[in-house]
């Protein structure tokens, strides 16, 4: 097992660097301080080990999502700042190296590889779409938030907190101001209860629907 996360770790660093055409597998094993077999081994030749490397690394990135939304608020009291906290969260997790080098490579490749835009949604994003959806509908149920379908506010709100950072991190190659980071999750979470907070004189709306699937914590 460590000379299989040897292997990823490199491969995700070559890939990232030089590119799917460019990448060889004398430099990953190189790198990885393994011998080239040992690749073909654990993980198969390039385009597989490839495969292997984003959808994990989806897997790793929306293991730190859901635990963000751990502290997700149930019953808040101080619904704006309760959601600033999750939001700079996630918008820490959305500027973490290997999500900045996963989102890069999808984009990069997507026309060699067209089915894995399915994997690494499936390995990652949509799962934590629907863990969000369904904290979104307990504070629609709660009457905090007005929502009529919490899977898309789920998705509007981390396009919200995430909108200007590709811009600020030059696509995830260079490190933002935390000061400015701050600033864009606290304007999106602003706009965000601007759309879907419960006016405090007026009745709650009608009930969210709940996201289908199994949501964790």
């Amino acid at each position: 097992m460590d000379k299989r996360q040897a292997i990823i770790a490199a491969a995700l660093r070559v890939f990232a660097r030089e590119g799917y055409g460019q990448a060889s597998l004398d430099t990953i094993a190189a790198e990885a301080g393994v011998a080239k077999p040992t690749i073909y081994n654990h993980l198969g030749g390039k385009e597989n080990l490839f495969r292997h490397v984003l959808a994990e690394i989806a897997a790793r990135s929306n293991a730190k999502t859901l635990a963000a939304l751990q502290t997700f608020p149930t019953d808040p009291h101080e619904l704006r700042d309760h959601l600033n906290t999750v939001g700079l969260r996630l918008a820490e997790c959305f500027v973490d190296e290997q999500s900045s080098a996963l989102r890069r490579l999808l984009h990069a490749e997507i026309a060699r590889f067209p089915d894995l835009f399915d994997v690494v949604l499936d390995s990652g994003p949509n799962q934590a779409t629907e863990a969000l959806a369904g904290r979104l509908a307990r504070l629609a149920n709660a009457g905090y938030l007005t929502i009529e379908d919490p899977i898309r506010a789920a998705r509007q709100f981390v396009a919200l907190l995430t909108d200007e950072l590709p811009a600020m991190t030059a696509l995830g190659t260079r490190p933002i101001n935390p000061d400015d980071l701050e600033r864009a999750v606290t304007a999106g979470v602003d706009t965000f209860l601007r759309a879907f907070a419960t006016p405090t004189d007026a009745p709650a709306g009608p009930p969210a629907r709940e996201a289908v699937g199994p949501l964790p914590g």
